[in-house]
């Protein structure tokens, strides 16, 4: 799972989406339905409409949330595990720094939403943008008016996007898109593969940074040759940016630089920035004319969104100018992580990618996830230093979790990555023993059977994700 100041995170496979989506309920996520994050829930802590009287999700996510609220160190302290008393301070705290307090609330978005509404359009050099509560249906809109305007409803798109994982199909049941799939590779596709697509498509959508194979991001080359090969099929490119705000490190460029490739960006004001909830669609003016109207169809036109309004606003003045640096302390942490676990002894271990891309990793290892969890959870409640958090099935004996580095974890130090993985293999070690000794057999590690040796970086998750499931998610966008 993910944990953030304001960021939050996914994995998965490129099977089809039936069978990701079967293996994932099997894991006790509800797919379409929730995605892990740092702004929403927990993943997996939801219960269904059919859970009955079972409260046994509720158990769990209150000992995790116990458990992270009480540790004194932590690589990013997730706000999901705010009370809402410290949700309503930390608004009241730095809103006079954001905002007039004096302006009367907003209505309809003719106040503080509109305020930052233009402030998004300058950070992104657009002509202007428009605050949506989801980006799901940001992006619904988006992809909607330019499909009006090419004549062409398909969109081609990564089949481990958020809109194929996480959407219950609704480009198609909503408004009339459909999908297809210039690759299948576990990265965003080449400018030779979307010059190759077997058919028409009206719009190129790339999210930046494709999530569920690592948070992975081309080079600024690769991007660049990319755009102008959808050019060269005649469709418009639209940047599924739901963590674009942490991508400019990477590229070496600002964001209107970015931005300036596509079309069309969305970005996430929860994910990264800590914010309660709400997006922003960015583009030329004629498009956002047209998304304001089917914003109000798709009933995205609410009475007061001013709460949601001012926590972004304090995102993009505290957060933003931060992620630099969690970005550049994430390769610290990786590159301590993966070290600690060579020298652990434990069988393999896999950090990707290995140096990270953004302030947000993967880390695999040969363990079933439920005993990684438990492992995690007790390290944080008898140290209160919490490493890891939740744990998902990567395939048989597999599992991965999602790292995000954040202000919390600025002051870690190599020898502080370290001692906090000695203890968890320690702790790991220890419940193997136990379990083996009640006679389980959940916990031999997949790598003895394979024959890996033991410190080694192990298999390729490229490979890997190809038959891993989807962690449980609850980035509602």
């Amino acid at each position: 799972m993910s944990e953030t100041d304001g960021t939050e995170t996914e994995v998965a496979g490129t099977e089809s989406a039936v069978a990701r989506h079967a293996v994932a309920e099997s894991a006790g996520a509800r797919p379409g339905v929730a995605e892990p994050g740092s702004g929403a829930a927990d993943p997996g802590e939801r219960p269904g409409p059919d859970a009955g009287a079972d409260a046994r999700p509720d158990r769990e996510r209150a000992r995790r949330c116990a458990a992270w609220r009480g540790a004194e160190r932590a690589l990013v302290r997730g706000h999901q595990n705010r009370t809402v008393r410290e949700g309503l301070a930390a608004l009241a705290a730095y809103a006079p720094d954001a905002y007039d307090l004096d302006e009367v609330v907003d209505l309809y978005g003719d106040g503080i939403v509109g305020a930052l509404e233009r402030r998004v359009a300058g950070l992104l050099g657009t002509e202007a943008a428009a605050f949506f509560p989801t980006g799901t249906m940001a992006q619904q809109v988006a992809l909607r008016c330019w499909a009006g305007r090419t004549g062409n409803p398909a969109v081609a798109l990564h089949p481990l996007a958020h809109p194929e994982m996480w959407e219950r199909d609704a480009f198609s049941t909503l408004s009339g898109l459909r999908t297809v799939h210039p690759t299948t590779q576990p990265r965003l596709p080449t400018a030779e593969e979307v010059r190759e697509l077997g058919e028409p498509f009206g719009a190129l959508m790339l999210e930046l940074p494709l999530r569920e194979p690592g948070f992975v991001l081309p080079t600024w080359e690769e991007l660049t040759a990319v755009v102008e090969a959808a050019r060269e099929r005649d469709a418009v490119v639209h940047f599924d940016g739901a963590r674009l705000w942490e991508c400019a490190s990477h590229f070496g460029r600002a964001l209107p630089e970015i931005a300036a490739l596509a079309d069309s960006v969305y970005v996430s004001f929860y994910k990264s920035l800590g914010g309660i909830s709400g997006a922003a669609l960015a583009g030329p003016q004629t498009l956002i004319d047209e998304a304001l109207a089917w914003r109000h169809r798709y009933g995205g036109q609410l009475f007061q969104q001013w709460p949601a309004a001012l926590a972004a606003l304090n995102g993009l003045d505290r957060e933003l100018p931060r992620l630099p640096e969690y970005v550049a302390h994430a390769k610290i942490v990786a590159q301590a992580l993966g070290e600690a676990l060579t020298a652990s002894g434990l069988p393999w271990h896999r950090i990707h990618p290995a140096i990270p891309h953004t302030h947000q990793f993967q880390v695999w290892l040969p363990y079933p996830p439920d005993v990684l969890d438990e492992v995690s959870l007790r390290q944080a409640e008898e140290t209160r230093t919490t490493l890891f958090h939740r744990w998902n099935r990567a395939g048989p004996g597999l599992a991965v979790t999602e790292m995000t580095v954040g202000a919390a974890g600025l002051d870690w130090t190599d020898a502080d990555v370290a001692e906090a993985v000695a203890v968890f293999v320690e702790r790991l070690r220890s419940e193997q023993s136990r379990a083996t000794g009640s006679g389980s057999k959940d916990t031999v590690p997949a790598s003895k059977a394979a024959g890996m040796t033991p410190g080694t970086a192990g298999p390729d998750p490229a490979a890997l994700n190809r038959d891993a499931t989807t962690t449980a998610s609850t980035d509602l966008r």
